[in-house]
């Protein structure tokens, strides 16, 4: 049934349980788990949202988000392991998650991506925006989300 999953993960508990939910997938079908995380660029001026900040402080900055989400990617690779699933990882540098989401099941060839969704509604889901929702409305690849 399905041969590549791509799982988005931010690393908070309600991912953590998307994550676990496509292991068992994978292990039920005999698919290979493709883990994503994306990670924001550092706002790099007063107009992105940012303060001004040294360039080699960026950098530090962005370091840090690089090494923090390859540590909840091991994770998922040990106990895809662990389970007898064969989990590739992956790291995104963009703004745009949604995009970047979608970029990675096509570039890798997912059948499916399984992701959360935080839920939020009314006025806080308007002013944060969804990228479940960006990703539902915009992937070819069929998307499963998890609550």
């Amino acid at each position: 049934m399905y041969e590549k999953i791509l799982v988005a993960t931010d690393g908070s508990p309600l991912s953590d349980k998307a994550v676990s939910h496509a292991m068992d997938l994978a292990k039920l079908t005999g698919a290979s788990l493709i883990a994503l995380k994306v990670i924001p660029r550092y706002p790099r001026s007063y107009l992105e949202g940012g303060a001004t900040v040294e360039l080699s402080e960026i950098k530090r900055i962005e370091a840090q988000w690089t090494e923090q989400a390859q540590a909840v990617l091991d994770k998922i690779k040990a106990d895809g392991k662990a389970v007898g699933v064969k989990v590739k990882t992956s790291i995104a540098k963009s703004d745009l998650i949604a995009e970047s989401i979608i970029a990675a099941a096509d570039k890798q060839n997912a059948d499916l991506i399984i992701m959360a969704s935080h839920g939020r509604k009314g006025i806080k889901r308007l002013l944060l925006g969804s990228e479940t929702q960006h990703v539902l409305t915009h992937s070819q690849v069929p998307v499963l989300v998890l609550r």
